[in-house]
């Protein structure tokens, strides 16, 4: 709880930005304690007033979307939950983005998809239905243009875009799959994700496209790799959060972000450490 909120609300007015940023420090110590007066504070008409608000909100939730991740990944074993963790990962990298909407969206099109699946018949169908669904109706696709970008690695900046990274789309192709009860593999081929349904393999980056052992092959070929069984064994989930943590840490080395790359540094070595 914040005392003396208004006189706290006319601090953020002031124009000296030594006092402001003073205040806004002050705030963040109080943590969680704060929340409900600062929530009403970024609601106020004033635009100063609610954007140092909101300001402070992001940082506190950041710092606890941090923590939690970090405590995941301290405990996260072969045999986790990946999901939960991928839509974990989004606050803690970006506090301003609500997951709630986006696993609700997921919930809409698993159902939407377990109609048109119903009728299917034999492992190859269910995926041509997949695909046609997730690429075809909902325009899923690879992100070849803006390929190291930050929002290809977070499941809800997919989802809005319908573009992203082989892995994020695998995911999400996933996701909605095993809401209609059809199981879908991650692929962790060296150099590309793709996905398998039984004895299916196909490539959501490419809007489902069925892939035979040859385009497989291909793949490995241009890292001068022979395909072996092993290459097609499903990713375990470890592998797949280990994996997108490497993109991410990819493209804020890319980018310079010191910050960022060192926090998913220390996530990264949490998770190896724990092999």
């Amino acid at each position: 709880m914040i005392v003396q909120k208004d006189a706290v609300a006319r601090l953020l007015q002031d124009g000296d930005p030594d006092t402001v940023r003073l205040v806004k420090e002050q705030l963040l110590l109080g943590g969680e304690e704060n929340l409900r007066d600062l929530e009403e504070l970024a609601t106020r008409d004033d635009a100063g007033i609610s954007r140092h608000a909101r300001d402070v909100l992001e940082a506190i939730r950041l710092s606890d979307a941090e923590e939690s991740f970090d405590l995941l990944c301290r405990f996260f074993c072969d045999c986790g939950d990946v999901e939960p963790a991928l839509w974990h990962l989004v606050p803690a990298i970006d506090a301003s983005i609500e997951i709630a909407p986006y696993r609700r969206k997921i919930e809409q099109w698993g159902r939407q998809f377990a109609v048109k699946i119903s009728d299917a018949v034999g492992s190859r169908e269910r995926v041509l239905a997949l695909s046609e669904f997730m690429a075809g109706e909902l325009c899923f696709r690879g992100n070849s243009e803006d390929y190291y970008c930050e929002r290809n690695s977070l499941l809800p900046c997919v989802m809005e875009a319908r573009m992203g990274l082989p892995i994020t789309l695998v995911l999400i192709y996933r996701m909605v799959a095993l809401r209609a009860g059809m199981i879908v593999d991650g692929i962790n081929l060296p150099g590309h994700f793709i996905a398998r349904h039984e004895d299916v393999i196909f490539d959501p980056f490419h809007r489902g496209k069925i892939l035979s052992r040859a385009d497989c092959e291909g793949i490995l070929h241009k890292q001068n790799l022979k395909l072996k069984s092993c290459h097609l064994s499903p990713a375990t989930p470890r592998q797949i959060l280990v994996r997108t943590l490497a993109n991410l840490l990819y493209v804020y080395d890319l980018k310079g972000d010191q910050g960022r790359h060192t926090k998913v540094n220390t996530w990264l070595h949490i998770l190896c450490e724990g092999q």
